[in-house]
């Protein structure tokens, strides 16, 4: 039984969680206004502040370091609460994690715009700010496993297990691919170069993918789906396979980036290996999260959370057949620097961890404030379907546009001259990227009608409610 005079911080958490709501509307409208440029380039409006290459990182940034890192540290600090049955390591603590966070955000918001840019992909913050994530991520760290170490049962939960591995892997990578000799206040170059640069690169990047948006989701999606769904996890056997599967081969595959270029072949084929086979972690995990909702079917039915997080499942699958699909020789010659890469990478983005991240608004919002209910049903129902359009057109716009934009520069006349021009396969894929347009902004209507449901159920009269039990 819970321990009674457990005292849970939560106010904290509402803050990660309300500061996650506001970055996914803010990141991902960043994401439209992109797209629209990309069909009307009329709308860069000739601004250095204002163009593409200027607001691109700012949308990656905001969306994987404003909505999935605010949602993963509330939500990690609030499940090693619940799982633990203890109150957390330090409270002081935990509200300098939070404003040294949004401080990192607000100096992202400002610089990127501005150009100061290190033009590593998902690292392009530079060094200052660099060195506040390392102090914020080690001050969390401590936080998270010192509330760890307070916890007053044997056993720890292996949402936490995922949590820790993001936090230690994150931890690592980060640091090394950052490590640059400083020019100026707001210019640094890489200690690293040319192919080694590449290989450190995307040994970051994949698994920035890997472990913030897939593990750390991973690890919020075992707690919240029993929560929904009102039944254990399927199996917590496949759950501890799912985590060794995901942290031994993940942090390897960062390579399949590198095909056809001029990192070792040996390098090349590692990435292409551990690729493939991580085909089997990752639909274990799915399918042990799926058969966990469905031991409910009659709530599945009629439950929108619980269809978001399947929906989410079912993306999960896509993106992680892709994702090695991508890595064979032949798909990736066909399809590397095409839209189709972009495709997947949203088809994941939108799909697993956007879906992911809804459902979890919707089940933890209104348990956080008290609530027994959403104010609208309606809406949660609307919000389904423009999110499931969006993604669906975005994803299959741009695997149609990608697929011919690949075989139009591959394809060749008998004297080996190419057939098509660049600018041709431009206008090929114009259509199909105002299609990508109009998923995303359907997408983000979406968002909008959740956050006006979860402001009017936040708004309605609090109610009392049981205990919930861990």
């Amino acid at each position: 039984m819970e321990n009674e005079t457990t005292v849970y911080s939560t106010k904290v958490v509402k803050y990660f969680v309300v500061a996650s709501v506001i970055w996914s509307v803010v990141g991902m409208f960043i994401g439209v206004i992109l797209a629209a440029q990309l069909y009307w380039p009329v709308l860069n409006f000739d601004s250095e502040y204002f163009q593409f290459g200027r607001l691109r990182p700012l949308h990656t940034s905001g969306v994987i370091y404003g909505f999935v890192v605010n949602v993963l540290m509330g939500a990690s600090l609030y499940i090693a609460q619940r799982t633990g049955q203890c109150g957390l390591f330090n409270k002081s603590l935990a509200w300098m994690v939070f404003w040294g966070w949004q401080l990192v955000l607000l100096l992202a918001l400002l610089s990127l715009p501005l150009g100061y840019t290190t033009s590593k992909e998902y690292a392009e913050l530079e060094w200052p700010i660099d060195l506040l994530i390392v102090l914020v991520w080690v001050l969390y760290a401590i936080l998270f496993f010192g509330t760890l170490a307070k916890r007053k049962v044997n056993h720890i939960f292996v949402a936490n297990w995922f949590f820790a591995a993001f936090i230690i892997v994150i931890a690592l990578i980060f640091v090394v691919n950052n490590l640059a000799l400083p020019a100026s206040m707001m210019k640094s170059y890489s200690v690293f170069a040319g192919a080694q640069d590449a290989i450190v690169q995307w040994w970051w990047g994949h698994n920035a993918v890997g472990f913030l948006l897939t593990a750390g989701v991973i690890g919020m999606n075992y707690y919240f789906i029993p929560k929904v769904a009102e039944r254990p996890i399927y199996s917590y056997r496949l759950s501890v396979i799912h985590f060794w599967g995901l942290v031994g081969f993940y942090t390897w595959a960062g390579t399949h980036h590198l095909i056809y270029s001029s990192v070792p072949i040996w390098v090349q084929n590692i990435g292409i290996v551990m690729s493939l086979i991580l085909w089997l972690p990752s639909w274990g995990g799915a399918f042990n999260s799926a058969m966990t909702l469905l031991q409910n079917k009659e709530k599945l039915k009629n439950d929108y959370i619980m269809l978001f997080f399947f929906s989410a499942i079912l993306y999960y699958c896509l993106a992680t057949f892709e994702g090695p699909l991508l890595a064979i020789r032949w798909f990736n010659m066909l399809a590397h620097n095409t839209e189709w890469i972009i495709g997947h990478v949203h088809s994941g983005a939108l799909g697993w961890v956007g879906m992911s991240g809804i459902a979890v608004f919707y089940y933890f919002i209104p348990k956080l404030w008290g609530k027994d209910k959403l104010y609208s049903t309606r809406l949660i129902k609307w919000h389904f379907w423009l999110a499931h359009a969006g993604v669906a057109i975005y994803a299959i716009a741009l695997w149609v546009a990608g697929i011919g934009e690949g075989y139009m520069w591959l394809a060749q006349s008998e004297n080996g001259e190419l057939v098509y021009s660049f600018v041709e396969a431009m206008d090929f894929k114009a259509p199909w990227l105002f299609l990508r347009f109009f998923g995303g902004a359907l997408f983000v209507l979406g968002l909008l009608l959740m956050v006006y449901n979860l402001y009017k159920t936040v708004k309605m009269p609090k109610l009392v409610l049981k205990r919930e039990a861990a």
